[in-house]
């Protein structure tokens, strides 16, 4: 098989190649970016499970050390944090006006916007690849065809050994095109799911933490 496609691409032009190396430069994109996205996804899976003991600690300061430590994607941290920082700052000249309720929505509505930006980084890049990668290789399976079709119109007569290395060629791409497409599309969904998951689990503890800061009579222990 090596040898086969070395053999294909001796035979293949400059755009060809062009073709083959964006493929293969996609596929080491969408390969890098699936494992990365893989092992953060993994460890925002485990802090996940740390969340209903958050509330079973004795004081918040002690439950917010368990996630400091468990939470090392820090997806859930920033949310509790943020509202402890509240919470012990005074109010800015914007905030003298607004009630404890508006202040700690604020906060926890920009520290959801922050985790959503993070949480769907890359997940683009592999849509992206998941879409294009089968039309770059379609590209190249055109191009093969009209290099099979140039070299039978220069020899003057259809001969088997003129056309099957283009043909092989264009066939080559084609299944490149979906060998790297196809990977992209599966983790896209698989990842996008775990998001969906995530922002449910986000949802719920901003809620409860909205709750549990909106008293004006409730201290921190």
């Amino acid at each position: 098989m090596p040898a086969a496609i070395a053999h294909y691409w001796a035979q293949a032009d400059a755009i060809s190649h062009l073709v083959a190396i964006m493929l293969v430069l996609m596929s080491l994109l969408s390969w890098a970016t699936i494992l990365f996205k893989a092992w953060s996804f993994w460890r925002i899976r485990q802090a996940a499970k740390q969340l209903p003991k958050f509330w079973q600690y004795p004081s918040f300061a002690d439950a917010i050390d368990m996630l400091r430590l468990r939470d090392q994607e820090r997806v859930f941290l920033p949310l509790a944090e943020r509202s402890v920082a509240l919470t012990q700052s005074g109010p800015s000249a914007l905030q003298s006006h607004s009630s404890r309720v508006e202040k700690i929505n604020h906060v926890l509505r920009h520290a959801l916007n922050d985790v959503t930006v993070k949480l769907e980084s890359g997940l683009s890049v592999l849509a992206s690849i998941g879409a294009t990668a089968p039309f770059v290789g379609l590209l190249g399976t055109v191009w093969g065809i009209y290099h099979a079709m140039s070299t039978v119109a220069i020899g003057g007569g259809v001969q088997i050994d003129q056309i099957i290395g283009p043909v092989g060629e264009a066939l080559i791409m084609t299944a490149l095109g979906l060998v790297v497409a196809i990977p992209a599309v599966l983790a896209y969904n698989a990842l996008n799911r775990v998001n969906r998951i995530t922002f449910a689990e986000l949802d719920t503890f901003a809620y409860d933490l909205r709750v549990f800061f909106s008293h004006e009579d409730h201290e921190l222990r």
